[in-house]
């Protein structure tokens, strides 16, 4: 249409302002207060965004993530952690074999022959189990084969002390965060301790996070405060994969996890996608739990009231705003493209339902019509759609205001001479 950048900006920035206005309109009454630890509510919020990734298997996956988000939900919703919920993805089985694990799941079995614990206290060394080396190298002459027992003896006699000390203090289970020796493994099954190994300093302290123990630099005799403490510790095979599985269900729990059961990795990792977007959703929801219209129902009444606004601009902002207005139709047209349908018809079915005064019509992808969206309980998060659209009419904006910088012609002048060459000397 031959609009300059500026006049399109400009037409952009009045109708991001239009839009948010709108927006605010359109939110849901009564959804402002909401108890982030009533499962119901959580998931008629979270369903849209989890089937955006798994469509038709929503209900299930909705299900469990919302168990997982309420019970490590801390006392203020609004200091909840994503790192708190964990996914385990375990090839085999499918999605009916999910389950939600209040604790820690580790795709790792432990180092020693005890593979159960109960109701045990926990010691945690981030330095791994094993005699410490000294710092400087030393030469030992031995003469004889007495003298040669007496050493190895000594050596055996400090790690024992050491095991011992750990097991008098009333740990049962040992983690460790680096290697662990051949005879501390010896003295650790003799004082009947269970040891772990894990190696991620990550997953050593979520593993802290959940137990509520203190990651000890050397092997020592630990405080009582620097024990953590689980309900069980146990070893299980899981489709053919050793797990160990951390539970500590008593108390407010900090960690949980997702075990998610798929036939394939890509299947698994496309199931984790899904977790973290309703995860991240459950975050939204606790800052703030107003809801709008989902299925292209708000992005319609958007297109139409922006369009109307237009109408009444003057000067040459108004093409901007009602190409801005447009480009809502991208998202019914989307919808219906993926389900197909026709997209040219469900947008103007839509836009003749909208203009009628039926605004919570959007598209029913599953039987190809438009329908009352909240009679069929579809919910997106106003919070989501405010930064989605801000923040892309931002990026708009700027794309434009960069594009005029690099269309700017070189400043005029006199050319100056190339230098000359240099001589052979």
């Amino acid at each position: 249409m031959g609009l300059h950048p500026s006049e399109i900006i400009s037409g952009y920035s009045k109708g991001i302002n239009k839009t948010i206005e709108i927006l605010d309109e359109l939110v849901e009454k009564g959804s402002e207060t909401m108890d982030v630890r009533n499962k119901e509510q959580v998931i008629s919020r979270m369903k849209a965004a989890v089937a955006s990734k798994q469509f038709g298997q929503e209900d299930i996956l909705s299900n469990l993530i919302a168990d997982a988000c309420i019970q490590v939900c801390p006392k203020n919703p609004a200091n909840f952690n994503v790192d708190n919920v964990r996914v385990a993805k375990l090839v085999g089985g499918g999605l009916h074999n999910c389950t939600v694990v209040h604790g820690m799941v580790l795709k790792i079995d432990t180092v020693g022959t005890i593979k159960r614990m109960e109701k045990a206290k926990v010691a945690v060394f981030a330095g791994g189990v094993d005699t410490s080396a000294t710092e400087t190298k030393g030469t030992v002459l031995i003469h004889s084969a007495e003298q040669l027992e007496n050493y190895a003896k000594t050596e055996e006699a400090k790690v024992e002390e050491l095991i011992k000390a750990v097991a008098d203090s009333g740990a049962k289970v040992i983690v460790s965060g680096a290697a662990v020796g051949e005879m501390a493994l010896h003295f650790c099954e003799r004082y009947k301790l269970m040891v772990l190994k894990i190696s991620s300093k990550f997953e050593l302290r979520r593993f802290c996070r959940t137990t509520g123990a203190v990651a000890l630099l050397k092997l020592s005799q630990p405080n009582p405060d620097d024990l953590g403490y689980v309900d069980s510790i146990s070893v299980e095979e899981i489709g053919g994969v050793r797990v160990t599985i951390v539970k500590n269900e008593e108390g407010g729990n900090s960690v949980c996890t997702v075990v998610l059961r798929g036939s394939t990795d890509s299947i698994l990792e496309d199931l984790e996608r899904a977790v973290d977007d309703g995860v991240n959703t459950y975050k939204a929801m606790c800052r703030d739990s107003r809801i709008i219209l989902g299925a292209a129902a708000t992005e319609i009444e958007l297109a139409r009231r922006l369009k109307e606004f237009s109408f009444k601009e003057t000067g040459l902002d108004q093409y901007a705003i009602a190409k801005f207005a447009e480009s809502f139709e991208m998202v019914p047209k989307t919808l219906a493209e993926n389900a197909g349908l026709n997209a040219m018809e469900i947008i103007s079915s839509l836009y003749a339902e909208h203009a009628s005064g039926n605004t919570k019509v959007g598209v029913d992808l599953e039987e190809g019509v438009c329908k009352d969206m909240s009679t069929m309980n579809i919910w997106d998060l106003y919070v989501t759609k405010f930064f989605a659209l801000k923040y892309a009419a931002d990026a708009a904006c700027t794309v434009l205001r960069v594009d005029q910088i690099i269309m700017a012609k070189p400043a005029g002048g006199p050319k100056r001479d190339p230098p000359a060459g240099m001589d052979e000397d």
